[in-house]
């Protein structure tokens, strides 16, 4: 058997894949040699139930059979195949006196057939039309699938400014690269949590998903911790250990605060990462590794690459794609949704009433620079629900002692404040009517047209506000 097939594969101008079944072994190969000269990648078998276990519902191929074969014939082989997905394309050969037969199999959702002898040129033909097919099939999956879950990601990353908005869709589309990802975020702004989206997004899914805190880990026990190590390896080492590395097989490993990644490890991590081999500590036995790596930092890693605080080697190495998520002070319109769930959510564990602020409360809040960002955000939720404090003090549960807009004067200008402050009174009208435009435009006191406009600048849609 030749196999040259990879799966789910979006790189542009790909070359069409066959799944070649036939247990005449002459006539396999002569017609695996046609086909690869004619440009496609093939996987030849001469026997179907080894062919079935190459095929999964994301399967980008054609799959070409022969239909008389002992064990499992081309029919029976062709319904097992459209029971792993029913658009994949299945091309049957047959001989002269099996016609009816294949005509009846078209019925049943055989994609075509084609009567011996071959004609190379009219296979060729049949299999590249069966192949944009399959390619039109995926696509369209791909794209219901981005819509599903671009809705679903709403719950996770909560709130609708163009900043936020932006960050989802970034996350949709990491998702479906295999790029190991450096996702660049202040402390509390949620690193962990769009590193959790990535991997539940992602075909990895079903894997395990490992976190890292390379912060917490003595620099003693960092090779140990990630590579793992075998029997006797050191002193203390009573039996093997599985590192975090290896553990993560199949899924994805999450390295945050990788600015405290001792220099000295950081050159064995990029030869893991170039090569996806390691060893454990104390054996000679290299282990193939399937994973996939996200990275966060605190800081600027380039500036730490260019200060000599960081490898600059490895820092390339995660360039291809980052994702930054900003500041809680840097998109404010988002304060006073991400306020009402956690304070929801807070009531609801607590057993508590919840409270709606009020428009004075929530320029408060927008007016804070929040240091702490989504995480402090959190914790003030649960003590006003809590009721340990209330909005009104802000300042003093945050033990601030001076009003934020000075501190908030080097993050945005007047005119970009006033503007933020402006949409959220319009998001706010939305949501306490329950996106009726009639009721916003008699609370707001504007023409329709003038709302329109103002909502279209702000990228607001009505949509998000009804339920």
């Amino acid at each position: 058997m030749t196999s040259e097939i990879t799966e789910d594969d979006d790189t542009p101008g790909e070359r069409i894949r066959v799944l070649l079944v036939d247990d005449e072994e002459a006539i396999r190969k002569a017609t695996s040699q046609w086909l690869r000269l004619a440009g496609m990648d093939v996987a030849d078998y001469p026997e179907a139930r080894a062919a079935l276990a190459e095929l999964n519902p994301h399967s980008r191929m054609v799959v070409v059979s022969d239909i008389k074969m002992p064990d499992m014939d081309g029919l029976e082989f062709a319904r097992r195949c459209r029971l792993i997905d029913p658009d994949l394309p299945v091309l049957l050969v047959t001989a002269h006196g099996d016609v009816r037969m294949a005509v009846e199999a078209m019925r049943d959702g055989v994609y075509d057939f084609i009567e011996k002898p071959v004609e190379p040129e009219l296979l060729v033909d049949r299999i590249q039309r069966a192949w944009e097919k399959r390619q039109l099939v995926l696509e369209n999956r791909k794209l219901k699938r981005i819509v599903s879950r671009g809705a679903s990601l709403e719950n996770r990353i909560i709130g609708h400014s163009p900043k936020i908005a932006a960050l989802r869709r970034q996350i949709l589309v990491l998702a479906d690269t295999p790029v190991d990802v450096v996702i660049h975020g202040a402390t509390g702004t949620g690193k962990e949590l769009v590193a959790r989206c990535l991997h539940d997004w992602s075909k990895r899914s079903e894997k395990p998903f490992v976190g890292v805190n390379c912060g917490a880990i003595p620099e003693t026990l960092f090779e140990s911790e990630l590579f793992g190590h075998e029997k006797g390896a050191f002193t203390g080492a009573t039996g093997r250990r599985v590192g975090k590395i290896e553990y993560a097989q199949g899924g994805t490993l999450f390295l945050d605060e990788i600015e405290s990644m001792p220099l000295n490890f950081q050159i064995k991590l990029l030869r893991v990462l170039q090569e996806r081999k390691l060893e454990r500590v104390g054996s000679n036995q290299e282990i193939d590794l399937d994973i996939w790596v996200i990275a966060a930092s605190k800081i600027n890693l380039a500036r730490a690459a260019t200060a000599g605080e960081f490898r600059e080697d490895l820092y390339y190495r995660f360039n291809v794609a980052e994702l930054h998520i900003p500041r809680l002070a840097d998109h404010p319109e988002d304060i006073p949704q991400l306020f009402d769930f956690y304070g929801r959510k807070a009531a609801y564990q607590f057993e508590r009433p919840y409270n709606e602020p009020t428009e004075d409360d929530a320029a408060s809040m927008m007016s804070f620079d929040w240091p702490g960002n989504v995480r402090q955000l959190k914790n003030v939720s649960e003590r006003y629900v809590l009721g340990m404090d209330r909005m009104r003090s802000i300042r003093g549960i945050l033990g601030q002692t001076e009003a934020s807009s000075g501190e908030n004067e080097g993050h945005s200008g007047l005119a970009e404040r006033v503007q933020q402050f402006e949409r959220l009174i319009i998001i706010q009208s939305l949501r306490k009517h329950k996106a009726s435009i009639l009721d916003v435009l008699h609370e707001l006191q504007l023409p329709r047209r003038t709302l329109n406009n103002k909502m279209t600048q702000h990228g607001i849609k009505r949509k998000d506000y009804l339920f």
